[in-house]
């Protein structure tokens, strides 16, 4: 079978590797689809924590099973991953807090992915879904990761809410953030994206953070029950706590390799709670698989490129060029 691995930062190798035997409790799969995350992009460009070299990356998956090797899936049901592996034994766990268990390793990040044409994976992470496209099933995993912040943020109907990046995450975040009832503005540097996030995922305001004076940034300040971060970029992070209202809550999607500071007083006063969003449960994949096959995510927006496996290694620093219209790139196998 043919693999990518990316050997270091910026250096994929297409290789040749036997097909993998599915030991006890494993499915072979076939990889159908594949989304591009940000943290491959940031894996190829060398800034991704928590991550070694050489690895062969990819995360999003959309498979086909093989050989079901005495599970109740069949061949050729279409499957999602969770591509989370946990133990099932630490204390998160076994509060059903699956993805941050003590020891994760996932797929694509700590150990190898599926830019591979077969994998070898537990039935337990796989998800069959008859109803879905090769593409939408591509895009659960993502999705995903937004709902989970959502869900951690408790919101109602009403709440004023706060996404900074409109990237994949944080467009989803504002789709799922509406549909729990939300009032959704949307904060990024980006025109395009800013425009989008209006235009097709139907954000009530948007801020251009290049274009905000004092008046604007007045009238946002304590304006938010809840605010996302979605960039993993530092200035943006360290700001957000300022855009939270009195009571309110702070939400870390994304993430930064390094350390944040934040002015105490100013969240003390506020008693600002500070949230993190970690990967997504099994409950939050079954939510959105139930989400798209209800028709109420704007898939048609938010895959903006595909490609083949084969163009991999020519398209991936496109996608890492972040001036380019790009939100979702999905690889076809």
């Amino acid at each position: 079978m043919k693999v990518i691995s990316c050997e270091h930062p910026g250096l994929f190798v297409y290789k040749e590797a036997k097909i993998p035997q599915p030991q006890k409790g494993e499915v072979l799969v076939s990889i159908r689809k594949l989304g591009v995350c940000g943290t491959d992009l940031h894996a190829f460009a060398g800034n991704q924590a928590f991550f070694t070299y050489p690895r062969i990356l990819g995360h999003e998956i959309a498979a086909q099973v093989e050989v079901p090797n005495g599970s109740a899936l069949q061949p050729n049901d279409p499957v999602v991953v969770i591509p989370y592996l946990h133990c099932g034994h630490c204390s998160a766990c076994s509060s059903g807090k699956t993805n941050c268990c003590e020891k994760l390793k996932v797929l694509g990040v700590h150990t190898d992915g599926a830019m591979q044409e077969y994998m070898a994976l537990p039935a337990s992470i796989l998800i069959p879904t008859p109803q879905l496209s090769w593409d939408e099933m591509a895009i659960v995993e993502p999705l995903s990761v937004a709902a989970h912040s959502v869900r951690r943020a408790g919101l109602k109907k009403g709440d004023k809410v706060l996404v900074m990046g409109c990237g994949p995450i944080g467009l989803a975040i504002m789709v799922f953030a509406q549909l729990a009832g939300a009032e959704v503005t949307a904060l990024d540097i980006n025109s395009w994206r800013l425009g989008l996030a209006q235009n097709e995922f139907k954000a009530k305001h948007t801020i251009n953070a290049k274009e905000m004076d004092a008046s604007l940034k007045e009238q946002c300040k304590n304006g938010f029950t809840a605010v996302f971060d979605a960039t993993g970029n530092k200035t943006a992070m360290e700001s957000g706590p300022y855009y939270v209202a009195h009571g309110g809550k702070y939400i870390l999607v994304g993430l930064f390799k390094d350390q944040l500071s934040f002015h105490h007083p100013s969240i003390h006063a506020k008693e600002l709670t500070l949230l993190c969003s970690r990967n997504a449960t099994k409950e939050d994949f079954i939510y959105v698989i139930q989400t798209l096959e209800s028709k109420k995510f704007p898939t048609h927006s938010y895959t903006t490129d595909k490609f083949l496996f084969s163009q991999t290694k020519e398209k991936f620093p496109h996608l890492t060029n972040t001036e380019n219209q790009v939100i979702k790139a999905l690889i076809e196998y």
